[in-house]
């Protein structure tokens, strides 16, 4: 398996644009809810700090065969971030895996905005010959839970971290 680069991605509504540390300071507003940890732990970045973590995920994986992928969400008639999607890819036995994750600001939840943008990402990825799609969600994360089924991943028996594992297989 090559490295992956993040390509710009268009759906519908969205324009999911490959991450750069120019991001930021508007990422930083639409990330500072803190109920947005109620999940994943932690508290929102502040503006340099997401600078810092974005300059970290941009220089890409230490392992050459892991692609770190990343975009920012852009709600196109508004022209304004709304969240952002990743994916690290990883070779495995059967094929390139690739375990995404997805998180929409406050403001911009319940309109569809991650539904749509993780759709995009499976069917980007789908056509970047990776074979299985994976996501970890809590098992109490509904809105999450509902992206994912609309994604095509269905729960599994397994557990990581507390979360439930989700997967999809792409084989064509």
């Amino acid at each position: 398996m090559s490295t992956l680069a993040a390509q710009p991605i268009n759906t519908s509504r969205l324009d999911l644009l490959p991450l750069h540390v120019e991001h930021a300071e508007e990422m930083a507003a639409v990330l500072s809810d803190p109920a947005l940890h109620t999940f994943i732990g932690g508290t929102p970045d502040a503006p340099q700090a997401l600078r810092s973590r974005y300059q970290r995920m941009t220089a890409g994986s230490p392992d050459p065969a892991v692609s770190w992928l990343n975009w920012v969400i852009r709600l196109r008639d508004k022209s304004c971030l709304t969240g952002t999607v990743q994916a690290t890819v990883s070779p495995s036995g059967h094929g390139p895996i690739a375990e995404i994750a997805w998180v929409v600001g406050t403001p911009w939840q319940g309109r569809g905005i991650a539904t749509e943008a993780a759709r995009g990402l499976v069917a980007w990825l789908g056509r970047q010959s990776v074979h299985t799609v994976i996501a970890h969600i809590h098992p109490e994360h509904r809105a999450s839970a509902a992206v994912a089924t609309a994604a095509g991943l269905t729960p599994t028996d397994e557990w990581h971290g507390g979360e439930i594992r989700w997967r999809r297989s792409l084989r064509r």
